[in-house]
């Protein structure tokens, strides 16, 4: 008898051990999505990651500049060279180039008293990165503000010596600050390495002074001088490539090259002076059947200009060092 009621009070025990252990995992399987939820209303912040990951640093940072815009007024931004690319925070301002000038841009409150700060960034043709920090004023204080060139020391306008540089596709693999360091080197260098192409007349001489090659990409440093006392105005300047000689039956073919890039390109050239350009070019070699034609139109005028480059020419451009560029 007494083993009976031994058996059965141990029985009676695993079931309750059983049972108390159950519910334990059911409120354990209860509390563990209610736990992943609380976690997922957490505030993300930069270190909260999922994986391997490296914390970025504050000498890695490009340090925003501050800018106010109001409803009633424009905010203008003058930038060293030709603007490629603005991208807004949001829709509470709005952007615009000027339509005379590609370096100049309008920016503007689109709602009165927007309360959140938003930001902006600006891609500039010689591979420059701008960014702007931007709230509402009702006042601006800066309305017209003049960005300086970013070929700079780091530390004097707190900035990453060693940054990235922006790449644009129509230069390849070319650094658009290398293209431009290299055709205001030219330019200011003021060589004429060739002497045997150009061309005169009516007052007006243009020549070619040199032909220059670095990283797959030509530079033709070209001169209009003056020697009249009428101004001379550009109307523009055409590159083609067109077959030496011609039968009258035959269909005039011709390629249009379209320069990449033109340092000082002159607009007009008065009486008595002289004017430099320099144009840069994707590399081309012509076969000895075609030539490069370069034509200088006047506006409204007639005193055209013209002159042809060879081959032979094309093949003896000057190859630049990086290292004596300044």
């Amino acid at each position: 008898m007494k083993t009976i009621k031994y058996l059965t009070v141990l029985i009676f025990s695993l079931l309750l051990h059983v049972s108390y252990g159950h519910s334990q995992e059911i409120i354990t399987e209860v509390n563990v999505p209610q736990e992943e939820e609380d976690k997922k209303e957490q505030p993300s912040v930069g270190d909260l990651y999922q994986g391997l990951t490296r914390k970025i640093m504050f000498d890695r940072m490009i340090p925003p500049y501050g800018i106010e815009v109001t409803f009633d007024k424009t905010t203008t931004l003058i930038f060293p060279s030709s603007i490629k690319d603005v991208d807004l925070g949001s829709s509470n301002i709005v952007a615009a180039r000027a339509q005379s000038s590609d370096n100049v841009l309008r920016v503007k409150a689109a709602l009165r008293g927007f309360e959140k700060e938003t930001n902006m960034s600006v891609i500039t043709e010689e591979g420059s990165f701008y960014t702007f920090n931007i709230r509402y004023s009702d006042e601006p204080v800066k309305l017209n503000i003049e960005m300086k060139d970013f070929m700079h020391n780091g530390e004097a306008v707190n900035r990453p010596n060693n940054s990235m540089e922006i790449y644009l596709k129509d230069l390849g693999s070319e650094s658009p600050k290398v293209v431009h360091l290299i055709m205001r080197s030219i330019y200011h260098g003021d060589k004429r390495i060739i002497k045997h192409i150009g061309s005169k007349r009516f007052g007006i001489q243009y020549l070619l002074k040199g032909i220059y090659t670095h990283n797959n990409l030509l530079y033709l440093h070209t001169q209009i001088k003056n020697e009249s006392n009428v101004s001379f105005d550009i109307d523009f300047v055409r590159f083609k490539i067109v077959d030496k000689k011609l039968t009258k039956r035959t269909a005039i073919q011709e390629t249009i090259i379209v320069p990449l890039r033109a340092f000082n390109y002159v607009t007009e050239v008065h009486g008595n002076s002289t004017g430099q350009t320099v144009f840069t070019i994707e590399k081309i070699t012509i076969p000895d059947d075609k030539k490069l034609i370069v034509e200088l139109y006047e506006k409204q005028g007639g005193r055209n200009q013209s002159f042809t480059i060879e081959n032979a020419d094309l093949i003896r451009a000057e190859r630049i060092n990086e290292l004596k560029v300044k």
